[in-house]
C-alpha cells in the first residue's frame, strides 16, 4: 500500500502519519519527489486496509499496490532509480560499463588487465574472490586474499570494484573491500543472504536465477529493498533452456521488460549469458538498444590460460571495440555512457 500525500503536506502532517504507522508494527519507505511525497507501508496490506489513513491531514489518497514486489514496483516509485557508485550511474538514461576478470587469479594478473579496462571506458573493476563453481575440483576463487588485490587495484586506478558474496558470513568481509556487492544467479533466491545485503548501504547487482521468471527475479530484489537498501541493480545474465550451442539463452525482452515493471536500474551480463566471446560483443549491443543501463563484461588478456571461464572472455582490444559500440548505440538513443574519471567518490543510490 501507499500513501500519497498533498502538495503542501507539512513535516508535522508526515510525521504524526508515519508515527501512527509504525505504532501499528509497519516499517515504511518514505519517497519525497518534486510534487509529492509518498509514503510506502511495508506489512500485512489487508490489515493495513482497516486503517483510516485518508482520514490523516496532509493524505491526498491511499492505493494498494497489487504486485507482490511492492517496493520495487513502478507503482511505488514512477521515477527511474539512479545507483551511483564512484563515477558509475546506473539507471536515468545513463549507461555504465563494468569490466575485468571472471575471477582474480593474482594481483600481477589483475593490475594487467585492469589498467587496459579502465582505458577503454569501464567505470567499475570487477573480479571473484569467491567462485562459486559446479565442480567442488575447480579453482574456487582467491577468497580475501583476491579482495585485498582487488582493493588494491581499484584505489590504484581509481575505480570503485564489485565481487560476488555467496554466503551471509562473507558479507561483512566483502564488505570491507569492495564499493558494490553482487548475488550470483545461483543465490537469487538465497533469502538470507538477501536480507544480510539488504542492511547494508552498498549498491548490490542482483543477477536473475538460471530458471526464475521476471516476477520471481523483483521478489528477489523485494527481500534487499524490505530490510532498507534501496541500492539495487538487476542483471539479466540469461536463463537456462534446450538450447545448447550458447551456456544461456540471454532473454533481451527481460530488459523492457523489467524497466516497465520496476523503477530500478537494469544491465546486462552477456558473457555468463553467451559463454562465448564471438557472441558477447552483438548480444551487448543488442542489451544496449534494448535499453539496458548498464554491462557487465569478461576481460582477460590471455584467455587460453584462464582459470575461469576463459572461452567467454574478451581481449582488452575488443572490449575497447564494444565501449565503443555502447557509446555509438547509447548515443543514437539520446542516452550517455558514463566515462571513467580519476577517483573514487562516494557510494549511494540517487533517486
Amino acid at each position: 500500500m501507499i500513501i500519497v500525500l498533498k502538495p503542501g503536506a507539512s513535516k508535522e502532517d508526515v510525521d504524526r502519519l508515519l508515527e501512527r504507522i509504525h505504532g501499528l508494527g509497519y516499517r515504511t519507505h518514505l519517497s519525497r519527489g518534486e510534487q509529492r511525497t509518498i509514503v510506502g507501508i511495508i506489512g500485512d496490506e489487508d490489515k493495513a486496509r482497516s486503517e483510516p489513513f485518508e482520514a490523516f491531514p496532509g493524505v491526498e489518497r491511499v492505493l494498494p499496490i497489487l504486485t507482490p514486489y511492492k517496493l520495487a514496483s513502478r507503482e511505488a516509485h514512477a521515477g527511474d532509480t539512479v545507483v551511483v557508485a564512484g563515477p558509475a550511474r546506473f539507471g536515468g538514461g545513463e549507461v555504465s560499463i563494468i569490466g575485468g576478470p571472471c575471477a582474480v587469479e593474482g594481483r600481477e594478473m589483475l593490475f594487467r588487465i585492469a589498467g587496459p579496462v579502465k582505458e577503454a571506458g569501464a567505470v567499475v573493476l570487477r573480479g571473484g574472490a569467491f567462485k562459486p563453481r559446479t565442480s567442488p575440483y575447480t579453482f574456487q576463487g582467491l577468497g580475501e586474499e583476491g579482495l585485498r588485490y582487488l582493493r588494491e587495484c581499484g584505489d590504484a586506478l581509481g575505480l570503485p570494484v564489485v565481487t560476488e558474496v555467496m554466503d551471509t558470513r562473507q558479507v561483512g568481509l566483502v564488505e570491507r573491500y569492495a564499493d558494490l556487492l553482487q548475488i550470483g544467479a545461483r543465490n537469487m533466491q538465497n533469502f538470507p543472504l538477501l536480507s544480510e545485503v539488504g542492511e547494508s548501504r552498498k549498491p548490490v547487482i542482483l543477477k536473475r536465477g538460471l530458471s526464475a521468471t521476471v516476477k520471481e527475479f523483483l521478489q528477489s530484489a523485494e527481500y534487499i529493498l524490505a530490510r532498507g537498501n534501496p541500492n539495487v541493480i538487476l542483471c539479466e545474465r540469461g536463463v537456462r533452456s534446450f538450447e545448447d550451442s550458447v551456456r544461456n539463452l540471454f532473454d533481451v525482452s527481460a530488459i523492457p521488460n523489467l524497466k516497465k515493471a520496476s523503477h530500478l536500474p537494469v544491465i546486462a551480463d552477456p558473457s555468463h549469458a553467451t559463454g562465448r566471446a564471438d557472441l558477447v560483443v552483438p548480444v551487448a549491443r543488442a542489451a544496449i538498444a534494448a535499453g539496458a543501463d548498464g554491462l557487465l563484461v569478461d576481460v582477460h588478456d590471455d584467455p587460453a590460460k584462464a582459470l575461469v571461464d576463459g572461452p567467454q572472455a574478451l581481449l582488452p582490444a575488443a572490449f575497447a571495440a564494444l565501449c565503443e559500440d555502447a557509446r555509438r548505440i547509447a548515443e543514437v538513443l539520446g542516452r550517455t555512457v558514463v566515462g571513467p574519471v580519476g577517483s573514487v567518490g562516494p557510494v549511494g543510490a540517487r533517486v
